[in-house]
């Protein structure tokens, strides 16, 4: 799973492994290490409690919760993206983005894109 952080605005790619992790166990979580053994998780969550799609950070995890409900639908149809806002505190706005992870168009060396979507645009891009 990759995350984007950039101002208010949360965005997570999961590969076709991560998707169907998502629809058989309803969590997917990630690390990256740090210096001096720590390290920053990062998860998706489905939960049948949640309207909303959410974000939460505590504990050096950021979490996205979504509606069980919507998860479902995106994990088994050909739905690309999953939206929501959510207030702040101070009244700002998070935007969060939850995306199926598509291939490059153009090869890229040392990227493994094994089991990411095909990009819908493969069949029209030229080489």
């Amino acid at each position: 799973m990759k995350i984007r952080i950039k101002d208010n605005s949360i965005r997570l790619r999961l590969t076709r492994g991560e998707v169907d992790t998502m629809r058989d166990s309803g969590v997917v979580i990630s690390n990256t290490g740090f210096p001096g053994g720590r390290q920053l998780s990062y998860a998706l969550e489905s939960s049948p409690a949640s309207v909303n799609p959410a974000a939460f950070y505590s504990d050096n995890e950021v979490r996205v919760r979504l509606p069980e409900t919507v998860v479902l639908a995106w994990t088994t149809t050909e739905q690309v993206s999953i939206e929501g806002e959510q207030i702040l505190d101070d009244g700002e706005k998070l935007s969060i983005l939850v995306e199926k992870d598509f291939a490059c168009l153009a090869p890229r060396p040392g990227e493994d894109e094994s089991d990411m979507f095909a990009h819908p645009d493969a069949d029209t891009a030229e080489c």
